[in-house]
């Protein structure tokens, strides 16, 4: 059987392409992973959200899926434009621990909001630091044609390489200067933009991570790493290259220009020569400025909501996944906490419609058999997570399928079933317990609730409604909102 068709937009080409395998059958991704110096923003986590989606995309279409996140433990500057210190070196110096231990901890932290997002373990994790001889085997590799020795480094010369900037749409020299102006100057490099792909440890001091190379002891630069690590796990050329649109100004453009050295040089209009065929890029998170915040979250000015604050507020993680499937990768989020609230409020109105249908098996009002989706049905999730991962689309044409009050409960969870193959967001197991998460702030736990709000209910039924009114002040004290009226029917929120 034929695969369905996959349109994806290509950051490189700037424009919706047709997915053709490098290999039949398969599927090799390559994401751009956390740099281990901090707790992941929300907005970082958005673009593993997109991975994951982009992921079970490609499985839905009956590929083999080779994904592969990389954790950099090393060499990230404080300035993505090549600038300032190892990020990791100067977190271990303000913390007083060791380096391997700041890496360990938030390598950690992000694996677990990996995993309170849904969002699926890749086939495999690479971390830099087990890649250091590939690295220098690469530049080295490399050198002679497209780069020269500094003081402070070994520098990669732009200028030996075809449409260098291309990505980032510096193809005229009005964009290529705009994009080299966030780039460091450095005494000696031949062009603005040419980048260390290895930094040598300044004469008397000694750092954490460094390592004997042929241009002297020192750490690998940033983007040497990724070029390094997708090669060895995927070979060049693999099928797609993910990242944050930050990436897209001068990472992956640095990325491109190492593989074009090590490919053989060719022009980027012979897509074997960037090293992926496809390169695409999810949109940032912008917090409203009402919401304390300047706008773009940047963990460099200390403005960044983590995911376990909104957890901390109540707010299940699925909640703040639903938020991102509702926009489109490729468009700017905002952030909001009623937007939050609302998105909360969505997932809650299919856990409801989940409940209803399974206790209507239950009771055997609806018979179990089998009711497969027919073509059109399923076509219509082709339809939109074929164009470009129309994850908003899948959303609502779920939600039309569960209100189908005509069609079989059996076939109806059938198709969410389906759906949520692509969405994610576990409708199959999750419960409206799970959605109430007590914020970290509320002076009464779920199982006391629950006694109160079976008291009040009984009371209202013995029409003993002083009780029933003195229950609720109780609760209200405690910062527990009684929901009478709700059209939800959740009874209770907490405040």
């Amino acid at each position: 059987m034929t695969a369905p068709k996959l349109t994806l937009f290509n950051s490189l080409t700037r424009a919706l392409e047709p997915f053709v395998p490098v290999h039949d059958g398969e599927a090799r991704v390559y994401s751009c992973g956390p740099t281990v110096y901090n707790y992941p923003h929300i907005g970082n986590m958005r673009a593993y959200v997109f991975a994951d989606t982009l992921g079970r995309a490609l499985e839905w279409q009956g590929y083999k899926l080779t994904h592969v996140i990389n954790i950099t433990d090393v060499g990230h500057l404080t300035d993505d434009g090549d600038a300032g210190e190892d990020k990791l070196e100067l977190a271990a110096a303000k913390s007083e621990q060791s380096i391997w231990d700041i890496a360990r901890h938030y390598t950690d932290a992000f694996k677990s909001d990996v995993r309170a997002l849904n969002i699926r373990e890749p086939s495999q994790w690479s971390v830099a630091t087990d890649y250091i001889d590939p690295m220098i085997e690469f530049a080295n590799g490399i050198a002679e044609k497209h780069c020269y020795e500094l003081d402070s480094g070994l520098y990669f010369d732009v200028s030996t390489v075809k449409d260098y900037g291309r990505l980032a749409r510096a193809m005229t020299e009005e964009g290529a200067e705009e994009s080299r102006g966030r780039i460091d100057t450095v005494a000696g490099k031949r062009n603005a933009a040419d980048f260390a792909i290895w930094r040598k440890t300044p004469a008397g001091e000694t750092r954490q991570m460094e390592w004997d190379s042929p241009w002297g002891k020192g750490a690998p630069g940033w983007h040497l790493e990724c070029s390094v690590m997708g090669e060895k796990l995927l070979g060049f050329p693999f099928d797609i290259h993910t990242g944050g649109i930050d990436h897209r100004e001068i990472h992956h453009p640095n990325e491109i220009a190492q593989n074009q050295a090590f490919c053989g040089c060719g022009g980027l209009d012979e897509p074997a020569h960037s090293g992926a065929r496809i390169w695409m890029h999810n949109n940032f998170l912008i917090a409203r400025k009402d919401e304390g915040s300047s706008g773009k979250m940047s963990k460099s000015s200390g403005e960044f909501l983590r995911l376990q604050l909104l957890i901390d507020r109540g707010y299940h993680p699925l909640a703040y996944r639903i938020m991102c499937l509702q926009a489109h990768y490729r468009s700017e989020l905002e952030f909001s906490w009623e937007g939050l609230g609302a998105a909360l409020t969505r997932l809650k109105r299919l856990v409801m419609q989940m409940d209803k249908l399974k206790a209507e098996l239950a009771a055997g009002k609806q018979p179990e058999g089998s009711f497969p989706l027919s073509a059109q049905e399923r076509a219509m999730f082709d339809e939109a997570i074929g164009a470009d991962l129309n994850t908003a689309v899948v959303l609502t044409q779920l939600e039309s399928l569960l209100g189908a009050k005509k069609t079989p409960a059996a076939k109806r969870i059938q198709g969410v079933r389906i759906a949520d193959q692509l969405l994610g967001l576990d409708l199959l197991s999750l419960t409206r317990e799970d959605l109430r998460l007590n914020p970290v702030a509320a002076e009464i736990d779920e199982a006391g609730i629950a006694a109160l709000i079976a008291r009040r209910q009984q009371s209202r039924a013995d029409k003993d409604f002083s009780a029933s009114d003195a229950i609720r002040d109780e609760l209200a004290a405690k910062r527990v909102e009684v929901m009478d009226g709700d059209p939800l029917g959740w009874e209770w929120k907490l405040d």
